[in-house]
């Protein structure tokens, strides 16, 4: 048996420039969280973090519950624990199973001022938020719901040792933007839904980019923590550019050119390689007709076909998905299908990112 991800959340801090959401803080709460997992096993433990922290955060309880019962959290054996500033904590593993595909429920008791909270912040998943503490508790009455996740970024499970994993590595096409809260339609999710062993976890950030930080560090700078520090990985997938060609638009910026982004991708791919790993390229998504100022170009929308193309013929990848191509309006390529548009003409709905998962070809991803 391996320890290996089950689940993963990839997390921004708080003090960026660019803000897609409120950041928050907490003091004498409880968090409640639903982490849906990717993958499942026998015994499970909690990775808590503080990275992007300017205060320690003292955590003074803890539990995990599956629907088989419910453990409290220990750190070397005590129930409680301060995370100092920058740095990560892995809970004590617990007899704790959980199933592929089923929901493991995490409550954080938070007694002291934190500070603004690492965390992810379009996970498509509602927290809930209680004064006091209240994590063995069934219920929380009066909750006050907030749409992300705090200091968690993931779960390994105790699996057999032949257990593929991939991860997910891009931006809010795999974090889930524009699908349904709550519903677990992710495009990453509804790719597990179709595979028949293995499972990929998703380190998706709205907003993230390829080459320049905001939102989030930039995928080459991530890629050792979010990627590589994965048991048992076989393969990663990955969708970016978006954010690299519309964002810069919102600053008053240029966007990045196809020259760099192939650029970035080829150094994305011989990093993998270099860790044995399998790498599957996306095809850009259409986001022309975004519904935010400066998103949509002419020069964003030229260098998407440009790199494109290169996607689409290059061996730098083992395999390429051609979600542009599955999610394209066909009168209008550079426009998002209407029936797959999740409401702002750059993300997909639920029906949009079962059409980005069914674009993997199961074969070339062979967990």
């Amino acid at each position: 048996m391996i320890w290996t991800a089950g689940f993963r959340t990839a997390v921004i801090s708080p003090y960026e420039q660019i803000q897609l959401t409120q950041p928050r803080g907490f003091a004498d709460q409880t968090v409640r969280q639903v982490l849906y997992m990717a993958g499942g096993g026998e015994r499970l433990r909690i990775h808590l973090t503080n990275r992007y922290g300017r205060t320690p955060l003292t955590i003074a309880a803890a539990t995990a519950a599956t629907e088989h019962g419910q453990a409290t959290l220990t750190f070397d054996g005590v129930k409680n624990l301060t995370i100092p500033p920058g740095q990560e904590a892995t809970s004590d593993p617990m007899d704790l199973s959980v199933a592929s595909g089923a929901d493991l429920v995490l409550s954080l008791y938070l007694p002291q001022e934190t500070g603004l909270a690492t965390s992810s912040h379009k996970p498509m998943q509602t927290a809930h938020i209680v004064s006091g503490n209240h994590v063995t508790s069934a219920a929380l009455s009066e909750a006050e719901p907030v749409d992300a996740r705090f200091y968690v970024s993931g779960v390994d499970v105790l699996a057999p040792d032949d257990t593929a994993i991939a991860v997910a590595f891009g931006d809010s096409w795999f974090e889930g933007v524009g699908s349904t809260i709550g519903a677990n339609n992710r495009s990453v999710d509804f790719l597990n839904r179709r595979l028949q062993r293995g499972w990929v976890v998703n380190q998706g950030i709205a907003g993230n980019r390829l080459l320049t930080d905001e939102v989030g560090e930039h995928a080459l700078a991530r890629f050792d923590r979010d990627v590589l520090s994965v048991p048992g990985l076989t393969h990663v997938l990955v969708h970016f550019g978006i954010n690299d060609l519309g964002l810069p638009g919102m600053l008053g910026e240029p966007p990045a050119t196809a020259g760099a982004l192939i650029e970035g991708f080829t150094a994305l791919a011989h990093r993998a390689h270099a860790a044995d790993l399998k790498i599957l390229g996306a095809t850009i998504g259409p986001f022309a007709g975004a519904a935010y100022p400066g998103i949509s170009t002419p020069a964003g929308l030229a260098a998407r076909r440009e790199v494109n193309d290169w996607i689409r013929t290059t061996d730098a990848f083992d395999a390429v998905f051609d979600v542009a191509r599955a999610v394209e309006n066909p009168a209008a390529p550079d426009y998002i299908h209407p029936a797959l548009d999740g409401g702002d003409g750059m993300h997909l709905n639920d029906r949009g990112a079962q059409a980005m998962a069914d674009s993997v070809d199961l074969e070339t991803l062979a967990l």
